[in-house]
C-alpha cells in the first residue's frame, strides 16, 4: 500500500502508522500478541494498582501487608503458579513473604527470579492519600515504590500466560513483606530469597525506573550498599578555661569535630558516601537502642567528656568499603591531646556492583524496548541508587533492577507515578521475560 504525504494533515498520522508497522516487524507474532494483550488490559491493570494502593501496607501493618499479598496471590494462582506464604519468626515482628513458583524444562531458557515488595513506608496512621488521580498522574501510598512495579510483574506474566508463553518456563516470584525495613537477622529474613536465587540464573527486580537527564527510563545494573557506623569519643572533663592545654586536652566535642572533618577531606571517592546523621556531646551523652534519639547534658564552662555520633556509609564494592574503613579508622586513631576515640561498622545491605552479566541482561531489555517502539534503555549510574532487595542475590546471579513504573517523590507525601509508564514498563518486562525464557 502506498501512502501519499502530500497533505500536511495526513503527515503525522501516516508517519505514526509507518513507525508502528516498522516496530511490529521487529517483534515475533507471539511477541505482538503479548503486546496487544497488555494494551487491551491497561484499564484493568490500573484498577488492580488502585486496589493495591488503597490497602495500607506499612511494614509494621502486618495485616495490611498480608492483604496485599493475598491480592497478588490470587492473580498468581490463576496463572498456574504454586504459591505459599512464608511466615517470619514472631520475634522478628514482620509479616512474612509471598513466594510463587513455576517449574519448567531444565533445558529451556533461563530460570528467572522476579522480585517485588508488598510493604511501604506509610504506616497505618499515615495521613498520606492512598489513591488520588490528577490527569495522567496518580499520587498514593507506595504507588511507585513499589506497588506499580508489583503490578508490572503480574500483568507481564498474565500477558505471557494468555499467549501460551509461560508453558514450560521456570519462574519464581517473590514479594517480600519488609523491604522498607528488613527484619533482623537478615540471614533469616532473606534466607528464602537467597535459596530461590540459587535455583535461578537471572534476577529481575521491579523497583521504579529512574529517568536520566535526557528524560529516558533507565535500567539499574548496580546499587550501593547500606551500612552504618558508630563513633564514640572521650575527653577529660575539667574547667573550660584550661582547654587546649596538655593537662586538660581538647575535649570530646573538638575531637569528634576533627574526626568528622577528616572523613570529609580524606574518605571521598566516586560512588562512596558517608553521613553523620546524629551527634550528641557534653558532660554526659547517650543514644537510644534504635540509634535514632539522643540525650546530652553539659555546661559552657565544662570541657565535654563524651560525644557519640551515628552515621551511614554506602559503597559499590567490598574493596571500596575496606578502603573507607581503613582510612576512617586511621583518622579516628590520630587523637588530639587528652582524648580517645573508637569506631565500629555494621553492614546491612550488600553492594551490587555493575558486572558484565548485569549489562548483558540490560542489553536484552533495551533491545526489547527498542523493538517495541519504546526506545533504548541506558544504564543508570550506580551511585544514583540506594539499597534494595536485589542486592541480597546479586552476588549469586546476573541481576537487573528498575523495571517498574516511572514516578516521583518516593517515600514522601508527594509520591506519584505516570499512568502511561505502567503499560510501557509491562510491555518491556513481558518481552524481556519472554526472550530470556525462550
Amino acid at each position: 500500500m502506498k501512502i501519499s504525504l502530500s497533505s500536511p494533515a495526513l503527515l503525522v498520522p501516516a508517519l505514526l502508522l509507518a513507525l508502528g508497522c516498522a516496530h511490529a516487524a521487529d517483534l515475533s507474532p507471539t511477541e505482538q500478541n503479548i503486546v496487544a494483550s497488555i494494551k487491551a488490559r491497561s484499564p484493568q491493570a490500573l484498577q488492580l494498582l488502585e486496589q493495591s494502593v488503597n490497602i495500607n501496607s506499612g511494614t509494621m501493618n502486618h495485616a495490611g501487608v498480608r492483604a496485599v499479598g493475598q491480592l497478588y496471590r490470587q492473580a498468581l494462582d490463576q496463572l498456574g503458579f504454586a504459591t505459599r506464604w512464608i511466615d517470619m519468626p514472631p520475634a522478628m515482628q514482620r509479616a512474612g513473604h509471598l513466594l510463587a513458583t513455576r517449574a519448567g524444562s531444565a533445558t529451556r531458557g533461563k530460570r528467572l527470579l522476579l522480585l517485588g515488595h508488598l510493604d511501604t513506608v506509610f504506616e497505618k496512621d499515615s495521613p498520606v492519600q492512598r489513591w488520588q488521580r490528577n490527569g495522567d498522574r496518580v499520587r498514593g501510598q507506595g504507588v511507585n515504590d513499589m506497588k506499580g512495579g508489583d503490578v508490572v510483574i503480574l500483568e507481564a506474566l498474565r500477558a505471557l500466560h494468555r499467549a501460551g508463553a509461560l508453558d514450560d518456563t521456570t519462574i519464581t516470584v517473590m514479594f517480600t513483606g519488609d523491604e522498607e525495613d528488613a527484619g533482623e537477622p537478615i540471614a533469616v529474613s532473606r534466607a528464602d530469597m537467597v535459596a530461590a536465587a540459587r535455583r535461578s540464573d537471572i534476577a529481575l527486580s521491579f523497583e521504579a525506573t529512574m529517568r536520566n537527564r535526557a528524560g529516558q527510563d533507565t535500567g539499574t545494573v548496580g546499587r550501593r550498599s547500606s551500612s552504618s557506623w558508630e563513633l564514640e569519643v572521650k575527653g577529660r572533663q575539667g574547667h573550660s578555661s584550661a582547654i587546649f592545654t596538655d593537662k586538660a586536652g581538647y575535649g570530646a566535642v573538638y575531637e569528634a569535630a576533627r574526626i568528622l572533618d577528616g572523613f570529609r577531606q580524606q574518605v571521598i571517592e566516586p560512588d562512596l558516601t558517608f553521613s553523620a546523621g546524629l551527634i550528641v556531646g557534653g558532660t554526659e551523652a547517650a543514644v537510644d537502642a534504635a540509634g535514632t534519639k539522643g540525650q546530652a547534658a553539659g555546661k559552657t564552662n565544662v570541657i565535654a567528656r563524651s560525644t557519640l555520633v551515628r552515621g551511614d556509609l554506602r559503597y559499590l564494592s567490598y574493596e571500596q568499603r575496606d578502603r573507607a574503613h581503613a582510612t576512617m579508622r586511621a583518622i579516628v586513631a590520630r587523637n588530639l591531646p587528652g582524648t580517645s576515640a573508637s569506631i565500629t561498622f555494621h553492614d546491612a545491605y550488600p553492594p551490587m556492583p555493575p558486572t558484565p552479566g548485569n549489562l548483558a541482561v540490560l542489553d536484552v531489555y533495551s533491545q526489547a524496548s527498542s523493538d517495541a517502539g519504546l526506545g533504548p534503555i541506558p544504564a543508570l549510574p550506580p551511585g544514583q541508587r540506594g539499597a534494595g532487595d536485589i542486592q541480597f542475590v546479586a552476588a549469586l546471579v546476573d541481576s537487573l533492577d528498575g523495571l517498574g513504573v516511572a514516578g516521583n517523590g518516593a517515600h514522601s507525601p508527594d509520591e506519584d507515578f505516570d499512568i502511561a509508564s505502567l503499560e510501557r514498563a509491562t510491555i518491556r518486562s513481558a518481552l524481556l521475560i519472554y526472550r530470556l525464557t525462550h
